[in-house]
Formats: structure tokens, sequence, C-alpha cells
């Protein structure tokens, strides 16, 4: 492909998805349909997201005012199915809409089916997409999977390659959920209608679909709504979406890469508008439109942290490392103030009583930045290090932001919270990290396991080095050979963990897998 694309002409010429498997059972994700003068469209097919016990979030968009139309029930012909009418799909939100599916039973194949009402005088209906998930439930075993960053440096959808292959992968594991650990987007990396990865890859051509709002960075609302739907035009995150509930959180390339309050961008001749704080309205607007999740309520509309409760085995805290910490800085202070925040003081006394009051076997922390990698900021303006994540090179006392963590883990071994472990993305590799107090130059925490997966359809970097604050040791890792960096999907570096917790011995067994299905690593951690 030589050219960018109109996204319309795009969605008028694809008529099918391409021949892969299903999983028996379970339906898969609806062709994009024609464009119809006379009938809504829903191109961008359902999504199920915020999955717990009882209730599910329905998310979909259709191309022009209309009204959401559900139905759901639990057997595929429709008995006895339950109808909701939905709210206006509306310029405002792009015309996504979301309803919440409440009072579902537990361990049940839930089979929705959901279409538009055009808002005409003839009420002409879209053409139904029908989808299907599984409940939690109190008894059975758990699976899912996670990762993050998703159509990253340039590496977009190159339908030459499979599309998006590592969705695909992630389908037909057949998780109960999926957590999408940020970087949902890359709204400042624009993606090219070719690309020639470097000599390590053979200088290979790598071909994307390109629409004119995935052609530059990402600046207007319009350009930040288009990122999500870009993604929404791969055939593999269709088929997934229909099935595979998602639990979603965000990081920095839903906005622009490393944002905070330090970030200046009046160097950057990329963009015309400068201003960070109008860009990040712009950007978490976007995020909320289209991300499968249960808003929050009207004290903090904007609120992304949260406590998804998926029966006795497990309970899933996604919080949100982006939204309330101070400017990027040599992370170096020695007390807390605005400057350390990371978390922010409601998010972190949330996390832990939240954590505190959890009855469940396993307690996750879905992160979007891993705790003891060193993420370097480049430099500020006296030559010192600046740094993007909680780390700070130092290897020291805890510092800077590493106060706020080093509270948060001092709490959980005050309270005897046992079966605590991290998941997360970001750093474009694989990796399992554990922290030991015993190696440590802050020790007074539990040792725990942190798990690292990613990236998906994006390039592939690392390893990063480990800050030894908190004592991670490295048990596993895989990255690109010394030396190569922004490695394309071609090199099968792409990576997406999976965990299952066995209902019986409520083991839990972390592994990491790659483009072709394949486990590269597996570790069993029994409950404490």
């Amino acid at each position: 492909m030589t050219d960018t694309i109109n996204r319309r002409s795009l969605l008028q010429s694809s008529l099918s998805l391409a021949g892969a498997a299903t999983v028996p059972g379970l339906f898969s994700a609806p062709a994009i349909a024609q464009s119809d003068a006379d009938r809504p469209v829903m191109a961008e097919g359902i999504q199920f997201g915020d999955l717990t016990l009882g209730r599910a979030m329905l998310w979909t968009r259709a191309d022009r005012p209309a009204r959401l139309n559900v139905e759901y029930a639990f057997d595929r012909n429709f008995s006895n199915a339950t109808r909701l009418i939905g709210p206006h799909a509306l310029e405002q939100t792009d015309f996504t809409a979301r309803v919440d599916l409440i009072d579902l039973p537990t361990d049940r194949q839930v089979f929705v089916r959901a279409w538009f009402e055009g808002l005409n005088n003839a009420r002409s209906t879209s053409e139904p997409v029908v989808a299907s998930f599984r409940t939690p439930s109190l008894r059975r075993s758990v699976r899912f999977v996670w990762g993050g960053d998703t159509a990253g440096q340039g590496w977009g959808i190159n339908t030459g390659f499979g599309g998006m292959r590592i969705y695909e992968q992630m389908r037909l594991a057949q998780p109960d959920f999926f957590i999408h650990s940020g970087d949902t987007i890359y709204a400042d990396g624009p993606i090219s209608a070719s690309v020639t990865t470097g000599a390590a890859e053979g200088n290979r051509l790598w071909t994307n679909i390109v629409t004119p709002e995935v052609s530059k960075v990402a600046e207007t609302l319009a350009e930040f709504r288009g990122r999500y739907k870009y993604n929404l035009l791969d055939e593999n995150v269709r088929r997934f979406n229909a099935e595979v509930p998602q639990l979603w959180q965000w990081d920095d390339h839903e906005v622009t890469n490393n944002w905070s309050d330090s970030k200046d961008l009046s160097a950057d001749a990329r963009y015309t508008e400068k201003n960070v704080p109008l860009l990040t309205a712009r950007g978490t607007r976007a995020f909320l439109e289209y991300a499968p999740m249960r808003p929050h309520t009207a004290d903090e509309q904007q609120r992304v942290y949260r406590q998804m409760s998926y029966g006795p085995l497990l309970d899933v805290f996604m919080i949100d490392m982006r939204s309330y910490r101070g400017p990027n800085t040599d992370n170096l202070q020695v007390a807390e103030s605005a400057a350390t925040a990371f978390l922010g003081k409601a998010q972190l006394a949330w996390l832990k009583q939240s954590l505190r009051r959890s009855r469940a076997t396993w307690k996750v922390i879905a992160a979007d930045m891993p705790i003891g990698l060193n993420v370097g900021d480049g430099r500020d303006a006296a030559g010192n290090a600046r740094w993007e994540a909680i780390a700070n090179g130092n290897g020291g006392p805890a510092l800077g932001r590493e106060l706020e963590i080093a509270q948060l883990l001092r709490a959980i071994k005050q309270m005897e919270i046992r079966n605590v472990v991290w998941m997360t993305a970001d750093v474009h590799y694989c990796a399992a990290h554990y922290y030991d107090p015993n190696q440590a130059s802050f020790n007074d925490f539990n040792g725990f396991w942190e798990f690292v997966a990613g990236p998906l359809n994006a390039g592939s970097f690392g390893p990063g080095t480990l800050d030894a604050t908190f004592g991670p040791r490295v048990d596993f890792f895989k990255a690109p050979p010394a030396g190569q960096a922004n490695l394309s999907p071609y090199a099968g570096l792409q990576f997406f963990g999976e965990v299952n917790i066995d209902a019986t011995s409520r083991a839990m067994t972390v592994a990491f897998k790659d483009l072709s299905g394949a486990a590269i690593y597996t570790r069993t951690l029994q409950p404490a």
C-alpha cells in the first residue's frame, strides 16, 4: 500500500473477515459492513468491558446519529431475551454508546445482539451484531491474559502479515477477560504506508493500512478518536473484542510520549498545538469514549482507577499512574511532596483500603508501568537525568516517587495482605521480576512478583536496567539482542501474558506466550 487512504473508502471495500478459525461455541466479530445511505452501520463491532460479578459493559459505535438497542439471552436462539433501550449516539461522543448489562447470573454464557435505530423518520435499523462472553463463576478456575502497547512506533495494520496477529493468539487462549495495560494507542506515533526494517531484520518492507487521522501526530479531538477507530479496522481485534471482555487502563501514548506537568512541546516541529494540557484533555476525552469502561460517578467522572471482583479467587485493582503524577524530574527528593506524586494521595488511600478489604485469594495490581525498571525521560535544563516511571537509577534508599511505593509496600506488609501480584507492560519486552526485601535498600515489605508483558503489535525494545531500591531480580526476560531496538513484529518478539488460577489448589500459574501462542516461560505461585 503506497497511499494514505480514506477511512470511509476502506469501510466500503472491506466486506468480510479473513477466514481464521473460531473457538467452538463462541461468536467471531462481524465483517465491516458497507456504508448505507439510509441505514446506520456498526463498523467497529462490539466490545465488552469491566466484567465483574453480575455486570458487564457493552460498547459499540454507529456511523451517524442513532439509538442503541440491545438484547441478551443465555442461549444462541435468544429465547426469553432481555431487551434494553440504550442511549442515543450523537456527534458529541463520536457516535459511541454503551450500556451496562446488570444482574447477570454467574458462570453463564451470555449471547448479545445489538443494533442501532436511525434518528430519522423512517427509523431505519442497522444490521445486528451478535457476540458472546461468559460471566464469572464462584467455583470454576479463572484464566485471563494481559499486555500493552498496540500499534506503536509506526508498526500498524499490515494485512500481508495477517494484521495484529497477537490478538488472535490471545483469543485462541479462550480467556475469561483481558487486561490492556496501557498505550492502547500511539497518538504521538505517525503511521506511514510503508516502513523498511533495519538490517537486523533483513531490510524488509512493512506495509500499513493508513488513514488520515494516523498519518500525523494526534492534535485535534478527531485525530485522537481516529487512532482508536484505526485499531478497530483490524479483523483480529474485532474478532477478539466480540468474545473477550476487557479491562482498560492508560499510559502516556494516549496523549503524547512521557507526558507530565514538565512536558514541553515547544521544540517539537510535529506539533502545531503546543499546549500539553489541551492535548491531554482531548486525549482523555477520546480514551473515555472508546474504552469499554464503566463510567465513574459524578464526583470524578474521568477516573480510571477501579476494582474488578472476579469471584473468590481473584480481585483486580486497575491503577492509574498517569493522571495524578507530578512533573518528571530527577526523582531524588527526600520527602514526599507534589513533585513526588505518582498515584496521588486519594488513589493511594483507595488502593490500601481496597486491598485490605479484599477477600479474594489473589490480588492482582494491574499497573501501566513497572516498579523497578529504570525508564528515562531525557535530561533537565541542568543536565540531570529525568525519569518517567518510579525508579530513579539511584539504587539506594527510597527517594522521589519511590517514597509513595515504599509507603504502599509497607502498608501491605503491616496489614498482612497476602498474595499480591503486579502485572504491567510499557517497556516492549516480557520479563518476570521478583522483589526481594533481603536484597533491597528499602526492605520493609514482603517479597512479591511483577510480570511484564508486551508489546501487542508495536516495536520491540529492551531489556532495561533495574534499580536496586526494592531489590528486584530478573527471573526471566526475552527482548531483542543487544544493540537492536524497535524491531518490527516480523522479528516475532511480541508477547502477551496468560494467568491461570486453579479452583482446587488456588495456585496461580503465569506464562508468557509469543506470536505463535507458544509458552516461552511459566511460573506457578502457591497461595500464602
